[in-house]
């Protein structure tokens, strides 16, 4: 499999600040632009010339404008021809692959999944390869992969430590790269998702934005300045540590009363399985505590309460303009939504402005997407400080 070259690259540092602005907020008139970026006429046109000239960006008619009106080139607003090159995203769980095809502006095109029997990372790679290879054969012209994993990820390449895979400095990167001859990025999970929601999603336009993440382990991003913060814990578990309430429960997981520990899946699943001796799946566990069965719905209230508490901490620390709750755990939010709403406002100031509280039904496509968007930020436009 050959990669496909980008014509418009290499990108000057100018050059990737009009990309990017217009990639994200476009399409955009070359006033706007000029104005978003303070840039002269005369610089934002020497900038754009080979953008233009590449087939990065376009001149596109603008809305509303009867064609016979326009005023010539300075109307016509700039976008990006987003079906130009194609992505993919993929995102690795303890038993899947899931897999997607975006544009460049990172709309979801394919979707192909497959069973992760063998955690090999060999196995894993060669599985990777055979789903590139079936997804490029309807989308030929693939610039880069991206790849979402549960764990520490080191230079966008290694996967240093990986609980849910039972890996430890994995060069997934490169194994990947050298079955496919494409460009790979390689990310911790929640990184890439809030990167893609920074840029294309909930927090697109926003200064101060959170991400929080609930499902198989908890997940948090901050964003500030419109740039995610990157820090030194972000893929080791926070959530483990994060205590909620000093006397809950203690999990194989998690610390007594963590976050992961009264939140988290697999832990809800092992309370109710420590006090009822029965495994019941977590759609389960919530169908039985919104019909009033007593052990599951003590266990979701007390989820309920955990979320409120984190949500309002976060809230009040970060003080970010959204919260964004995502992941395969929101639907928390159908059963307890009302105590964890009753919690965030005990534990806010009376008179605290209202927390922007958006909760995103996803799946784990949404994941993989995020991966792609990574592919997009480094491969193509070259943003590697993202």
């Amino acid at each position: 499999m050959t990669a496909v070259a980008a014509s418009w690259l290499p990108l000057s540092t100018g050059e990737r600040s009009v990309a990017i602005e217009v990639l994200v907020h476009g399409p955009l008139s070359r006033t706007e632009l000029a104005r978003r970026l303070d840039l002269s006429a005369g610089s934002l046109t020497r900038l754009t010339k080979p953008l233009i000239e590449s087939g990065l960006l376009i001149e596109v008619p603008e809305a509303g404008t009867p064609a016979e009106v326009r005023q010539g080139r300075p109307s016509q607003p700039l976008d990006v021809v987003a079906e130009s090159r194609s992505f993919i995203g993929f995102k690795i769980t303890e038993d899947m692959v899931y897999g997607v095809v975006t544009t460049l502006r990172s709309e979801i095109v394919a979707r192909l999944d497959r069973p992760l029997a063998d955690r090999d990372p060999a196995r894993v790679a060669d599985l990777l390869a055979e789903m590139t290879a079936e997804l490029a054969r309807t989308h030929p012209r693939l610039a880069g992969i991206g790849i979402g994993v549960g764990g520490l990820v080191q230079e966008r390449a290694v996967v240093g430590e990986s609980p849910f895979l039972h890996w430890r400095d994995v060069p997934l990167g490169e194994l990947v790269e050298e079955r496919t001859g494409l460009p790979v990025v390689v990310e911790n999970d929640v990184s890439a998702l809030v990167e893609a929601e920074t840029w294309f999603g909930a927090g697109r336009g926003l200064d101060r934005f959170v991400v929080l993440t609930i499902g198989a382990g908890i997940g948090y991003g901050l964003v500030l300045g419109g740039r995610r913060v990157p820090y030194a814990e972000e893929d080791r578990g926070f959530g483990r540590h994060w205590i909620i309430d000093p006397d809950g429960p203690l999990t194989p997981d998690g610390a007594r009363g963590s976050a992961v520990s009264l939140l988290a899946i697999p832990s809800i699943r092992y309370q109710v399985m420590a006090a009822t001796g029965r495994d019941h799946t977590y759609e389960e566990i919530l169908a039985l505590a919104a019909a009033g069965e007593s052990m599951p719905a003590r266990v979701i209230e007390e989820a309920g309460r955990a979320l409120g508490v984190l949500v309002a901490q976060i809230a009040n620390f970060a003080m970010p303009q959204k919260i964004l709750l995502a992941g395969e755990g929101v639907g928390l939010m159908d059963v307890a939504g009302r105590t964890v709403e009753d919690t965030i406002r005990a534990h806010r100031h009376p008179l605290a402005a209202p927390i922007d509280l958006e909760t995103k039904v996803s799946d784990f496509h949404d994941w993989a997407r995020g991966a792609a968007v990574l592919a997009i930020q480094v491969l193509v436009l070259g943003a590697v400080e993202v």
